[in-house]
């Protein structure tokens, strides 16, 4: 039995609903006729081709009883994340999101879990909203790995990441809005963004929280998940503890290497290649992966756990864990047999 601890949904989101928050930046769903597909939309413009899995619960669980997979955890397609926006509206999107993933999720409760968004802008408002959506059925939270120039190791992000070691709420990192995207000219073309600046981002979230000293203040129950596979981070740990070795910069605030705070952190498993797998596990402990396909997305696994299942390296009990053992300690889950 596998547990998928990163997929998204997009709820069926109406063009009035979506306008009434904000008519350029807030996401709705354009289905086409037949509803087998249809366009994530941002005001009147098609921002992302999509298929039923994104909203249709019911065909999100028979691909899951296609795949093998017992349970999948379900969060925001990102685009939903509206940190650009007043704290307060911020804070009601979040709430009325958080109860469309739930009630997607309970079409049926065994097979699919929610995580929360929250306004992340607003440390208070983060805070309350967090708590109000694990009260309401969420198993954890996902973020994104910056508000606007704020990375990780803003006081104020600190402080949220910080709550969520004292509550007990599980999250995941998951990188958006990508430094030179479009608009800045240089990735115009190819999913660029998407294939440098996405994994850049996540390494760029882990080391403000390493380098900064945060994780010195951050009590070690955090537990705090970063997506694809943490991104470029375990492929550049070398580079940055040589840095920490030979610049006093790199130490000022970080007293032990970069290297000796990766077991504080986890990812997920969605590296796509052997050798990449290989390596994350060796730099991160086979405890620190969990499997995650990013459904239903084309740059997702599309054949979920099959790089986990296949590669020869790993032992049956190590396989074991990152199919579904290490996502039950992550999330305290406890599987039941599927019918």
């Amino acid at each position: 039995m596998m547990i998928d601890m990163h997929a998204h949904c997009l709820p069926r989101i109406s063009r009035d609903e979506a306008f009434a928050v904000d008519a350029e930046r807030a996401p709705w769903l354009e289905i086409e006729p037949g509803g087998e597909r249809g366009h994530i939309m941002l005001g009147d413009k098609r921002f992302r081709p999509v298929n039923a899995t994104l909203w249709d619960p019911a065909r999100r669980v028979a691909e899951l009883d296609a795949q093998g997979v017992a349970l999948q955890v379900i969060c925001a397609t990102p685009v939903m994340f509206g940190y650009a926006w007043p704290a307060a509206r911020t804070a009601d999107w979040a709430r009325r999101m958080n109860e469309h993933v739930l009630a997607y999720c309970a079409h049926a409760p065994s097979r699919l879990k929610a995580l929360a968004q929250v306004p992340l802008q607003d440390t208070e408002l983060a805070c309350r909203e967090a708590d109000r959506a694990m009260a309401a059925g969420c198993i954890g939270v996902q973020i994104g790995n910056h508000v606007g120039e704020r990375d990780l190791d803003d006081e104020t992000l600190v402080q949220f990441l910080i709550h969520c070691a004292h509550k007990n709420i599980p999250l995941l990192v998951h990188p958006w809005d990508m430094m030179g995207g479009p608009k800045e000219g240089r990735m115009k073309q190819w999913m660029l963004p998407w294939l440098v600046a996405m994994p850049a981002e996540t390494q760029l979230g882990m080391l403000s929280l390493i380098l900064s000293g945060a994780l010195e203040r951050i009590p070690e129950s955090l537990k705090i998940c970063f997506a694809h596979g943490g991104g470029s981070f375990a492929w550049l740990l070398g580079r940055a503890d040589n840095a920490w070795k030979h610049r006093d910069i790199i130490r000022k605030d970080c007293p032990h290497p970069p290297s000796h705070y990766a077991r504080r952190l986890h990812v997920d498993s969605a590296v796509f290649d052997p050798g990449a797998l290989r390596l994350l596990v060796d730099v991160m402990g086979v405890e620190r992966v969990m499997l995650g396909s990013d459904s239903p997305f084309p740059l997702g696994e599309q054949h979920i756990g099959g790089l986990v299942r296949e590669v020869p390296f790993l032992d049956e009990a190590a396989r074991a864990r990152i199919l579904r053992g290490n996502a039950e300690a992550f999330f305290g889950l406890s599987l039941t047999p599927v019918n």
